[in-house]
C-alpha cells in the first residue's frame, strides 16, 4: 500500500492548513480526510505529536476553547508555508497521485472479491439445477443430494464473509486506520470459536 505522505511532508501540509484557519485537532484530522477523498484519516497519535513538535519549534500555537484545544499558525509558520510554497505544491500533486493508487487497489480488491462471489454463487446455481434434472432419488441419494447443494451454498457463504472482511480491513488501512493485533487476536477467537461450533452442531 503506498504511503499517501511521504517522511516530512504531513508537517508542512499540517501548517498550510492552518494557514486557512485555526482549527482543533479534529478539524486537522478530517480535513485529511476529506482533502484525500477519505482514503486517508489520521489518527490522533499521529496529529498531536507533530503539532506539539511544531509547536515547540514556534510555529503555531494552540488554546483552550472550552474541551477544545485550537492550534493557530504563528507567523514564523506563515513564513515557512511562504518560503516552501514549490514544496507544498509538489505534495499536492504527489498527494493526488497517491490517493488515486490507493483507491486503485481497493477497486481491484472489491473487484476480484465480486468476481469470486460470481463465481460460487453461479456453482451453486449449476449445482442446485443439475441436482434437480436428476430422476427421482432413492432416500440415500436425496439427502446426499441435498446435502452437496446446501454445501455449495455454504461455500458460497464463506467465500462472501472472507472477502467483506478483506475488503473492510485493507479499507481500513488504506484510509490511514491502525489495525491492532488485538483486533487480528479477537477476529481470530471469533473464528475459531464458529468453527467449533459449526463441528459440534455436524456431530449432533
Amino acid at each position: 500500500m503506498p504511503a499517501v505522505f511521504s517522511h516530512g511532508d504531513l508537517r508542512l501540509y499540517l501548517l498550510s492548513l492552518l494557514d486557512e484557519s485555526p482549527r482543533h485537532g479534529y478539524d486537522l484530522m478530517q480535513a485529511l480526510s476529506d482533502r484525500t477523498g477519505g482514503t486517508y484519516t489520521p489518527s490522533a497519535g499521529t496529529i498531536y505529536p507533530r503539532l506539539a513538535k511544531l509547536e515547540e519549534e514556534g510555529l503555531v500555537t494552540k488554546t483552550v476553547d472550552g474541551r477544545k484545544t485550537v492550534y493557530a499558525i504563528t507567523d514564523a509558520g506563515r513564513a515557512e508555508v511562504a518560503a516552501r510554497a514549490d514544496e507544498l505544491e509538489g505534495i499536492e500533486a504527489g498527494l493526488a497521485d497517491s490517493v488515486r493508487l490507493i483507491a486503485d487497489e481497493v477497486r481491484s480488491s472489491v473487484r476480484d472479491a465480486m468476481k469470486s462471489l460470481r463465481a460460487d454463487l453461479a456453482a451453486a446455481a449449476a449445482a442446485e439445477r443439475h441436482a434437480a434434472s436428476r430422476p427421482a432419488p432413492g432416500p440415500s441419494d436425496d439427502v446426499r443430494v441435498r446435502s452437496r447443494v446446501q454445501l455449495q451454498r455454504a461455500d458460497a457463504t464463506v467465500n462472501a464473509f472472507r472477502a467483506r472482511v478483506r475488503s473492510d480491513l485493507r479499507t481500513h488501512v488504506a484510509r490511514g486506520g491502525e489495525l491492532t493485533a488485538a483486533v487480528v487476536d479477537e477476529l481470530d477467537r471469533a473464528l475459531d470459536e464458529a468453527a467449533r461450533a459449526l463441528t459440534r452442531g455436524l456431530r449432533g
